[in-house]
């Protein structure tokens, strides 16, 4: 199958593309500099210029394509409404291009995008009609014009070498402040995947998945982030500490908001249907490699 994958350069869509190669899938990556284009010719794969805001080349690269894998996202979380319209109209233009076939397109959603908070998520949760990233609903839009989507839920920590998400932010803050923290008692938990396993998610669902269906790329169910926290205060050797609510937004700023939910996942369904099973070192494992610390300097917030 020849399949354009978006975000093609990025941490979680460079291990795509070597699973989808080295399963003898070719690949159509997305990218939006030389250097980019340059790590895609050395992985295998064929390069298409352009970006998410360039509908234009996502037509003519899903046009191109067997399939369709939509993994970017600008990350910009300062400015998260205007980065939900770019991959609302992304996922569009894809699934527009691809309506009326058979051809899949995988789209990437969040656990922490479903209707409930506190109990375990399901493959089977609505996504919260009040949260700004609207990829769900768009993706349910697309099955009503003849397309083939599914949706695949990714928890707040995709960790592995390499990360540059929610947990190398944690480092930097705690190397920051020069300490790890966590809010009130800690245990509100995270779900978390290792990049290698979601990556062998997305072949799956790309083969085997069916339209319309959401699948949850969840290994650990709910880590208590105060073991996160504790992590971190082990590979800075710094304290652990609590922050009250009131002093969580001063001290971790806009990421308070993500660290202090208590959102579990499962992926009990995702398991049965497809027959995925993660492989990988969890996220307390993948923390207590020296990997995590050895550039903990050069933690920045996330924004692209």
């Amino acid at each position: 199958m020849r399949v354009f994958v978006t975000g093609a350069t990025g941490f979680i869509g460079t291990a795509v593309v070597r699973e989808l190669i080295d399963a003898g899938h070719q690949v159509l990556g997305l990218a939006r500099s030389d250097a980019g284009a340059k790590s895609l010719v050395a992985a295998g794969a064929e390069v298409h210029r352009g970006s998410l805001e360039d509908l234009d080349s996502l037509r003519s690269g899903a046009a191109a394509a067997d399939g369709v894998i939509h993994t970017a996202f600008i990350h910009d979380f300062s400015n998260y409404g205007p980065a939900a319209e770019a991959d609302r109209r992304a996922i569009d233009t894809l699934g527009g291009t691809l309506a009326g076939s058979d051809r899949p397109l995988i789209i990437t959603s969040g656990t922490l995008l479903v209707q409930r908070q506190g109990a375990l998520a399901t493959e089977e949760d609505a996504p919260n009609p009040n949260f700004p990233r609207k990829s769900e609903e768009a993706a349910l839009a697309l099955a009503a014009r003849g397309a083939r989507p599914s949706v695949l839920r990714l928890p707040p920590s995709v960790h592995g070498n390499g990360d540059h998400g929610f947990v190398p932010r944690l480092i930097g803050i705690a190397q920051e402040k020069g300490v790890s923290a966590y809010i009130g008692d800690g245990l509100n938990r995270w779900p978390a995947v290792h990049r290698l396993d979601a990556a062998h998610l997305y072949r799956l669902v790309l083969e085997k998945g069916t339209a319309g269906a959401s699948y949850h790329g969840v290994a650990d169910e709910g880590v208590p982030t105060r073991e996160i926290a504790a992590a971190i205060g082990r590979g800075l050797n710094v304290p652990v500490v609590s922050k009250s609510r009131e002093e969580a937004a001063d001290h971790f700023g806009w990421l308070a908001h993500f660290f202090g939910v208590d959102a579990p996942a499962s992926s009990a369904q995702t398991r049965e249907r497809l027959g995925w099973r993660p492989v990988q070192p969890g996220v307390i494992a993948d923390l207590n490699a020296e990997h995590y610390f050895e550039h903990a300097a050069d933690a920045v917030p996330l924004h692209s």
